[in-house]
């Protein structure tokens, strides 16, 4: 037998091995929701983004019910510069004023969006875009921020604008999508009291939507490999109580903390689990579900 056919032959075990240890998980998880927060690196990379499609397409395949939910900041940013409009940010947040606002609605809904399904349909998927305006989705209130003043030691309201925080999640309308084997892609975007448009972390939706469909799980694509232990090693798993306690002790730190604190909302709303991956390595989603050690890490009901 040549080399060639050798590594031929290693190939094809290799990929049986694969199938084999993926198909426990397939048969755990067949009817079963997740919901996706897609953004960062994982979006931006063309090829990347064309792998994630392909994955969601094969979760719907195998009988899993996907609810992608999408950033966009960079792109946002990007084309506020170009129209030069300022940003400001506040703990992270944009303030948003109307005309901030009415780009953010065109860059996440009219053009990121658009692109997402495109590329899940184009792998042969039936993907629909949506805002969460369309139907009422998201129902939002205009979120509020204190700050105490150093000088007086008074809380001070922060004015973000039109930031807004889920308020309600209108689930029939995504019952209509599992029914149909539709996968919906959300854009962070919520109806305020009066129906103004709200911007929403795109983070925060992703938890909401999770917590209020009962989801198996929420996945959080990152641009990192996951939660680092103070020897920046990966923890692979962890318990809500013990995910606290490492924001307390400050193992947990900077812009961890809103992403394990949204999945630590998502697990008190009702979701099974929560996991924050490497949206950077090809096939995160698969790796995260199908395979023993997954892709990052898993955060579970104490």
């Amino acid at each position: 037998m040549s080399k060639k056919t050798d590594k031929t032959k290693d190939q094809w075990l290799a990929q049986a091995r694969t199938l084999s240890e993926a198909l426990p998980y397939m048969r755990r998880y067949t009817g079963k929701t997740f919901v996706i927060k897609y953004g960062g690196h994982a979006m931006g990379d063309d090829d990347l983004a064309r792998l994630f499609a392909r994955d969601i397409v094969l979760l719907r395949q195998v009988g899993i019910n996907p609810i992608v939910v999408h950033g966009g900041g960079p792109q946002i940013g990007k084309m506020l510069e170009r129209l030069k409009i300022q940003s400001e940010f506040i703990d992270g947040l944009r303030v948003t004023d109307q005309a901030t606002v009415d780009v953010v609605e065109m860059v996440l809904a009219g053009s990121i969006n658009k692109e997402i399904v495109s590329n899940i349909n184009a792998q042969g998927g039936f993907a629909v875009g949506l805002s969460g305006k369309d139907g009422h989705l998201i129902l939002a209130r205009k979120l509020k921020r204190t700050k105490k003043d150093p000088e007086s030691n008074i809380e001070q309201v922060l004015d973000l604008g039109l930031v807004g925080e889920p308020e309600t999640i209108t689930t029939h309308i995504l019952d209509l999508f599992k029914e149909t084997d539709t996968t919906p892609v959300i854009a962070p975007i919520g109806a305020g009291p009066d129906g103004e448009t709200l911007n929403i972390n795109a983070d925060t939706v992703a938890g909401a939507i999770a917590g209020a469909v009962s989801a198996r799980r929420l996945l959080m694509l990152t641009d990192v490999v996951g939660v680092l232990d103070k020897d920046g090693d990966l923890i692979e798993r962890m318990t809500a109580e013990q995910a606290r306690s490492y924001i307390k002790d400050g193992t947990i730190h900077g812009g961890m903390i809103p992403k394990v604190e949204t999945c630590l909302q998502a697990i008190e709303d009702g979701v099974e689990g929560a996991v924050i991956i490497d949206g950077r390595v090809p096939h995160a989603v698969l790796l995260e579900l199908f395979t023993e050690h997954g892709a990052g890490t898993l955060i579970l009901r104490d």
